[in-house]
């Protein structure tokens, strides 16, 4: 392992620890979700592990368990991800010079906070090495971290009372990052665009509002981006 890694891979896990606590009450409420909704533990515990995206495991809960068509399920999995997109697309130069293998590695670990701590941080460094243990360390700690909380969360799923009203926890977790990610301009406006166009498109079927809304957020947040280049280059 070289030094420019370890130098990298102790950083960003020290930048990310305080964010990783949010990811423990969020992990816990996606495993009793996915129990409370007739999964087994195999079948939840191969789920975190395959999707690895707790918004879209949350979000197509209710049309596993109501039967939805596959497609419906599909789609709603895909517009829950499609953020990771633009994620990808703002982080891709801090994966210049690293291999193909490593950098799937590195996509499939991907969760929004990590994007939030490791791109302004990623695209400022020039050291390859660097760059990729700074962005894998704290990665794979929320990789571990987010699986044994989800575990702990099937396990106890039928200890828990249930008048404990848990689900404010999954929101306050994402609020966090939300917060760090609207420092920038592009992204305030691609989530305050998308968030009111999910309230005003609430009564569409099948929550279809919720996918349109993505859409509608995704675009302003283009637009937003493509403005402020001209803005800087003009």
């Amino acid at each position: 392992m070289k030094p420019a890694f370890r130098a990298g891979a102790g950083e960003g896990f020290r930048a990310f620890l305080p964010l990783s606590i949010g990811l423990i009450p969020w992990a816990i409420v996606t495993g009793v979700a996915m129990q409370s909704a007739g999964l087994s533990m195999a079948q939840a515990m191969g789920m975190n592990v395959i999707v690895f995206a707790a918004v879209a495991q949350i979000g197509t809960l209710p049309l596993i368990v109501a039967d939805a068509p596959l497609w419906l399920v599909g789609l709603t999995a895909l517009a829950l991800n499609l953020r990771f997109m633009i994620f990808s697309a703002a982080i891709a130069r801090g994966f210049e010079g690293i291999g193909v293998f490593r950098r799937l590695i590195c996509g499939y670990l991907l969760i929004d906070g990590i994007f939030a701590v490791c791109t302004d941080r990623m695209l400022r460094e020039p050291d390859r090495d660097f760059r990729l243990g700074y962005y894998l360390a704290p990665a794979a700690w929320g990789w571990c971290l987010w699986q044994v909380s989800t575990f702990v969360g099937v396990l106890g799923a039928d200890v828990l009372p249930r008048d404990w009203s848990l689900d404010f926890m999954a929101p306050i977790a994402l609020l966090v990052i939300l917060v760090s990610l609207t420092r920038q301009r592009p992204m305030l406006v691609a989530a305050a665009t998308g968030g009111t166009a999910s309230v005003l498109l609430q009564d569409m079927p099948l929550k279809l509002g919720v996918i349109v809304a993505i859409l509608i957020g995704m675009i302003a947040g283009f637009l937003a981006q493509r403005a402020l280049r001209r803005a800087e280059a003009g």
